[in-house]
This record gives structure tokens, C-alpha cells and sequence, in this order.
């Protein structure tokens, strides 16, 4: 079988995904056998579930992307409106883990996290909702 270019793109964005919750899963590992109560700062435990969630996510993507009656470019750019979104997600994530300064994101944000939020919902549902028309109209009409 031979893959498009912009399947090959997400299949490589989900497997360097997976990877990164690998090795958070090792600093959770490190956090959980040093720590006192034996547990990792809730941030790290949350990067590490999210990098793997959204390892599967960008494989689901890569699925609709394949299967889109919609040019490359199209699934490339509808594709790439999400990904920022989850690697900035676990990188945020990250960084509250590294400095262990919030077990809450959200109860003191900072300026431009609402708007921020916005364009996450509109980006990430949009975006998909491209793919999955795509999909629709490649394999159903």
C-alpha cells in the first residue's frame, strides 16, 4: 500500500508523539520512586497521559487524512491548524511539571488564555471537521 505524503506526515507526528510520552513516562516513573508519597507532580502525570492521548489522536487523524477525497494540501493545512495545538497542550504541561508552580492551569491564567482557548475550540474542531468532510465525501458520496 502506499501512503500519501500527507498521511506519512501525521503517521510521523503520531509515532515522535508517542515517543515523548515515553520519555515522560520515565520522568513520572523518576517523580513516583523519589518522592516521598511515591507520586508524580499531577502536571507531569497529565503531560504524560495527554502525549499519549494525543499520540492516538493524530493517528486517528492520519486515518481520515488518508481516507479525505480532499487534495494533499487541503488535509496538510486542515491537519496542521490541530497539531500546534496538542504539542503546545503537553508542552504546557511539561512546563508546569518542570516547575512544579500549579496543580490548576486555570485558576490564575494568564493574560490571553481565554482568547487562546477560543481559537483552540474553533482550530482543533474546525480543522477536523475539514478531515472528517473529506472523509464523507471520499468514501460516501
Amino acid at each position: 500500500m502506499i501512503l500519501g505524503t500527507d498521511t506519512k506526515v501525521m503517521l510521523l507526528v503520531a509515532g515522535l508523539i508517542f515517543l515523548w510520552a515515553l520519555l515522560l513516562g520515565a520522568w513520572k516513573y523518576r517523580q513516583i520512586v523519589v518522592s516521598p508519597k511515591h507520586e508524580a507532580h499531577p502536571y507531569v502525570s497529565i503531560a504524560h497521559r495527554a502525549a499519549l492521548l494525543y499520540s492516538f489522536a493524530v493517528l486517528l487523524i492520519a486515518v481520515f487524512v488518508e481516507l479525505s477525497d480532499w487534495p494533499t494540501a487541503v488535509n496538510l493545512i486542515a491537519a496542521a491548524v490541530l497539531l500546534p495545538y496538542f504539542v503546545i497542550a503537553i508542552t504546557t504541561y511539561v512546563w508546569h511539571g518542570w516547575r512544579q508552580d500549579t496543580d490548576n492551569q486555570l485558576r490564575n491564567p494568564v493574560r490571553g488564555t481565554g482568547v487562546y482557548m477560543i481559537t483552540l475550540i474553533i482550530g482543533e474542531i474546525g480543522g477536523f471537521i475539514v478531515l472528517l468532510a473529506g472523509f464523507v465525501h471520499g468514501q460516501f458520496v
